[in-house]
């Protein structure tokens, strides 16, 4: 008996090389997981990071948010006394082109969040000085992506089309948007760079925002508060999809991991139906001998998942350490949650096609051990 488990000592050269197939859809699947985090890091982490639970837009604005929307201090301000609100701030947003060091200084793209200093928005700098807090109204907190660019503290950028002077004053962690590093500046630092022409400011532009930057409480109701206003308000979790390129980004690699998981139900239900088919007349003589078919099937399917575990463990763990590698070199990420899904994924989705294979079983007629069917 146990025909299924005596196949994997005797067969090992088989069973190895479905095995490495397997494996290798492992080691993909934890490839494609952390890439696809790492994209994901790399163009929201700022909007992660920030303290709210909604923005309010400009009603009009669709799709892009962030780059269509354009609101008043003045609607923040209304929005703090709403009920139910429990802070509410300005929120600029803005991706401008830099020069480190003038004219002939190394290019940058910065993504410029304008926030007031002092406020529950602007961050706590790891090193330098908050904003605000050197005196100097153009100067800057600047992401750890930026400083890998060669960026330091007390260095200058010249931002935008007007050539406005940035000075970075302290550093934060990992922030960014559109996959560009993030700068946080004063928000009227932000409105010069966003109106982007020499001289003093319009009126108007000196009260420009972006989004009003809200901390809610569960009963606030933000339908009647947007039609007061003229906003529209989304949950954090909404905003994502505003930030450039992360809906296709994300959907594409949903895509090809759903391709691989179904690849892997394709490959190992293939194998296993050839197998099947070669031990027919071992199965018979199975049934011949009394067993029944349910006893021979959990048999083949403990065979499957003794494959699918062992070559899926392996697999993880060649991608995990070929994932640590990338780490830096590629926006990649690895997160314990995304790995341990693509994994189960990767065994459940085997033994389904296995399972489908080894039906086959069913259909397998003790007579055939004694050559009825010759």
């Amino acid at each position: 008996m146990f025909l299924a488990l005596r196949d994997l000592r005797v067969a090992r050269g088989r069973f190895a090389l479905i095995g490495a197939v397997v494996g290798m859809i492992a080691v993909l699947g934890v490839i494609l997981s952390g890439l696809a985090s790492g994209l994901a890091d790399s163009g929201i982490s700022a909007l992660r990071a920030l303290p709210v639970t909604h923005l309010a837009f400009d009603r009009s604005a669709t799709g892009e948010l962030f780059s269509r929307s354009t609101v008043t201090t003045d609607t923040a301000r209304q929005w703090a006394g709403q009920p139910g609100v429990r802070k509410a701030e300005p929120l600029g947003q803005q991706l401008v082109h830099a020069q480190l060091g003038g004219a002939d200084g190394k290019q940058l793209d910065l993504a410029v969040l304008g926030v007031r200093p002092g406020g529950f928005l602007a961050p706590s700098p790891l090193s330098g000085k908050p904003l605000g807090g050197s005196g100097d109204p153009n100067g800057v907190l600047v992401s750890e992506e930026i400083v890998k660019e060669g960026v330091r503290i007390g260095d200058h950028l010249t931002a935008g089309q007007a050539g406005t002077d940035l000075t970075v004053i302290g550093t934060i962690g990992r922030a960014s948007f559109g996959h560009v590093g993030i700068v946080y500046a004063p928000l009227p630092l932000w409105q010069r760079l966003h109106y982007g022409l020499p001289g003093a400011l319009p009126d108007a532009a000196a009260h420009q925002a972006t989004a009003v930057a809200l901390q809610l409480s569960p009963d606030a109701d933000t339908t009647a508060i947007d039609h007061r206003l003229g906003t529209r308000t989304v949950d954090k979790a909404g905003t994502y999809a505003a930030s450039p390129g992360y809906t296709a980004e994300s959907s594409t690699m949903t895509l090809i991991r759903g391709f691989l998981y179904a690849i892997s139900a394709l490959v190992v239900g293939s194998f296993f139906t050839v197998w099947t088919i070669q031990r027919r007349h071992e199965i018979a003589l199975l049934k011949a001998m009394g067993a029944a078919t349910g006893y021979i099937l959990r048999d083949a399917l403990t065979q499957a998942a003794v494959v699918l575990l062992a070559a899926t463990t392996a697999g993880t763990a060649v991608g995990l350490a070929l994932g640590g590698a990338m780490n830096g070199s590629a926006p990649f990420s690895l997160q314990a949650d995304q790995v341990t899904l693509a994994a189960v994924l990767l065994i459940v989705l085997g033994l389904a096609g296995a399972a489908v294979a080894i039906r086959r079983i069913t259909k397998v007629q003790a007579l055939s051990a004694l050559g009825a069917d010759r």
